[in-house]
């Protein structure tokens, strides 16, 4: 079940009861132009956030931050209690937190099932040594395709297990991509626009799949344009607008913060004087 959220104040930069990921002062540029810069923002333990905005409000490049697939021009920020500035992507998976991508990464001339083994840490057998004798990886690479294979199952694959992951489509790809974060066990997965693309039968899989993490004790965190897809899913949401957070709060208080339609549909929408007098409104 969600983590009860109804006493935190639903504004940036909120407190929560048992934050799992917090940032503090972070910024990125390109240039001239300031990405992201987030002044406060914390992750609440077992629960579902999704991060919306416009396009180009700072969103994927806040993940990528985050995630250890991009550095950060200043800030902080620690997961699980632990300093995570500046780690690698490959250290933050060891440490539990993963993340998927808008555009599948999935490797197209492997199969599914060794796109699923991959992603396994820690494996024996990847050492040159150990490599040499066989004994030494053999129960662990079983332990391994073990749980690839309930994780496929989990996520309707199974009949694509031997298949190259090439000929899936794009929704299915989206379920492998999900599917091979979790061969990590991870505490927290980061999810960019994981409903982008996908047919209307897969994209209620994969709500099913997001919500069942939860329940099941993980943390989620996820980009989504849809807006009854977040209104539907979501704990708690946070707006960011030209690299800021705008607003936070439950599903119905950020549906009707005037930070948040500001955001999306500009400040001129509602209000005749800044529009000007002879400006009929649209």
């Amino acid at each position: 079940m969600s983590v009860d959220l109804s006493a935190v104040a639903a504004e940036p930069g909120a407190a929560k009861p048992d934050p799992l990921l917090v940032v503090d002062g972070v910024s990125r540029s390109f240039g001239g132009l300031t990405a992201v810069h987030v002044e406060h923002l914390e992750i609440q333990r077992g629960t579902i956030t999704s991060l919306i905005g416009p396009n180009g409000a700072g969103k994927s490049t806040l993940f990528n931050v985050l995630s250890g697939f991009d550095k950060a021009d200043s800030g902080t920020w620690t997961f699980d209690g632990r300093p995570a500035t500046g780690r690698a992507a490959h250290r933050m998976a060891r440490r539990g937190l993963v993340r998927t991508f808008q555009l599948t990464k999935t490797l197209s001339k492997m199969t599914v099932l060794d796109n699923m083994k991959l992603a396994a840490t820690g494996q024996r057998g990847e050492q040159v040594l150990p490599a040499l004798l066989p004994p030494l990886w053999r129960r662990q690479e079983k332990e391994i395709t073990g749980r690839a294979d309930e994780l496929l199952e989990r996520f309707r694959l199974a009949h694509m297990r031997d298949e190259y992951a090439g000929t899936l489509s794009g929704g299915q790809r989206k379920l492998l991509e999900m599917a091979r974060a979790l061969m990590v066990r991870p505490t927290m997965i980061m999810l960019d626009e994981p409903m982008a693309g996908v047919n209307p039968a897969l994209t209620q899989s994969l709500l099913g799949h997001i919500t069942d993490l939860r329940d099941e004790g993980m943390t989620v965190c996820f980009v989504e344009h849809d807006m009854d897809v977040v209104m539907g899913i979501s704990d708690w949401v946070v707006c960011l607008a030209e690299g800021r957070i705008v607003a936070e709060g439950p599903p119905s208080s950020v549906a009707k913060n005037p930070a948040v339609i500001d955001a999306y549909l500009g400040k001129q929408h509602d209000d005749p004087e800044a529009r000007g007098d002879d400006e009929p409104a649209e």
